[in-house]
């Protein structure tokens, strides 16, 4: 046997071992054992591995303690579940030493304030704002030598662009636009606009041009000051007085940017009839506004995980008015679950999911957990999940852990959710800290 040969069998059996070695049960239960381990006060996991060793555990007693032992070190059975109770808030360490003397594993441990939340599920009605004047589409004007022009479109303005400013003061109204142009013609003088674009903010003349089909002067584009329609509520934190809803971000229905909210309402909505959805066609929740002149709540943000604000009570029709304690994105399983959500007038109703697959995420993503609709009664009323629905809680195990977001257009029994760790941070109700992943090494 030749050289070459020799090595390429011994590199065959060196990975034959790395790859026992990998899928054996020593290996395979210090990966289980986590890096870090997040907890709220007051709050008892159980860690099971399944290890037929004895350890050696120290924790400082005052954050944590372990099997209900309120001693500094103490010898436990890693053969049996480990029980770890968290006491106040605060960051601390597990140190694990299998038979009390090999070094085995030290495990960061986050302690953050206890919290819950009143889970929502009613239909809102919404409407929004924009922080300026958003440019929504090119149009072209007749000049008097009968030739077709955009005076936005030479003002390098692009779809998505939000005009902040016109000589020199802020802008939100279109109706303001109109009657600068028509100034603006009448006295030759190009507007002066300060335009974002992204997170770029950058100044441009337009000059207006006198359109002799409509009589008038006009800028070339399309634009748009505010946005209305329905969505769900998810959450609302009476301690702190804030809510969360949607579950995904508001765009402009033509340019599909997000809006940036200069300021913005929720009131309380009634769900006239549903459009069922079918494969290749999502269907929708038909709502109108009830008692407008009652607001529920401003809109303050709005982002990638929903619209929040301040909220002055609770609406009215709630399923359960009870907190209910959350849960961290590790915390959430595939199995059975339930989300709420109003299907007729603003009854809101409980019904059955199953979450089919959880992604790991150790940090804010959408499209946290993939679902699907399982409850007859929900099939049968909406076909599935339905415009209108984003934002309905999920709720497992007693926990809220997520919002319903995308419904899937070839099935619409099944869609996407975010978990709801991460419309809390968006709230600026739970601290940002650092994600654990239980399965992880």
């Amino acid at each position: 046997m030749n050289a070459n040969r020799r090595k390429r069998w011994l590199g065959l059996v060196l990975v034959f071992f790395v790859c026992v070695l990998g899928l054996s049960s020593p290996i395979q239960h210090y990966a289980a054992f986590p890096n870090e381990l997040r907890l709220f006060t007051g709050q008892l996991k159980q860690l099971d591995y399944g290890m037929p060793v004895h350890a050696q555990v120290t924790v400082d007693p005052t954050m944590i303690q372990v099997n209900g032992s309120s001693d500094r070190s103490l010898s436990v059975d890693l053969n049996k579940p480990l029980s770890i109770q968290s006491q106040q808030s605060g960051e601390t360490t597990m140190k694990l030493k299998l038979f009390g003397k090999i070094p085995f594993k030290t495990v960061k441990v986050n302690v953050v304030p206890d919290l819950k939340v009143i889970p929502g599920g009613q239909t809102i009605g919404v409407k929004v704002k924009s922080a300026g004047i958003m440019v929504v589409g090119h149009h072209q004007v007749v000049t008097s030598k009968g030739t077709k022009v955009s005076p936005g479109e030479a003002a390098n303005l692009q779809l998505g662009d939000l005009i902040v400013q016109i000589n020199g003061k802020h802008i939100n109204e279109v109706q303001k636009v109109a009657q600068l142009a028509e100034q603006a013609g009448t006295d030759k003088r190009p507007l002066q606009l300060t335009v974002k674009r992204g997170e770029r903010l950058f100044q441009t003349k337009l000059a207006p041009v006198y359109d002799q089909e409509d009589h008038a002067w006009r800028l070339g584009l399309y634009i748009r000051d505010s946005a209305a329609g329905v969505g769900t509520l998810t959450f609302y934190a009476p301690d702190q007085g804030v809510y969360g809803a949607l579950g995904h971000v508001i765009t402009d229905m033509d340019t599909q940017t997000p809006i940036e909210v200069g300021e913005g309402q929720i009131l309380q909505s009634h769900v006239t009839s549903i459009n069922k959805s079918q494969n290749g066609e999502p269907g929708e929740k038909r709502a109108q506004f009830v008692k407008e002149s009652k607001v529920l709540g401003n809109i303050e943000r709005n982002t990638p995980f929903g619209i929040f604000g301040k909220m002055t009570e609770l609406p009215s029709h709630s399923y359960n008015q009870e907190a209910l304690p959350v849960a961290f994105a590790e915390e959430v399983k595939e199995g059975p679950a339930q989300i709420l959500t109003v299907v007729n007038g603003q009854k809101v109703e409980r019904f059955n999911v199953e979450i089919v697959h959880v992604t790991n995420q150790s940090s804010p993503a959408t499209k946290g957990m993939v679902i699907k609709i399982t409850d007859p009664r929900l099939v049968e009323r909406t076909g599935g999940i339905v415009q209108g629905m984003s934002g309905s809680p999920i709720i497992q195990d007693g926990k809220l852990i997520g919002a319903v977001t995308h419904v899937f257009v070839n099935d619409p029994t099944s869609g996407y959710g975010c978990f709801i760790e991460w419309m809390l941070q968006d709230a600026g109700i739970l601290l940002k800290t650092a994600s654990s992943n239980l399965k992880a090494a």
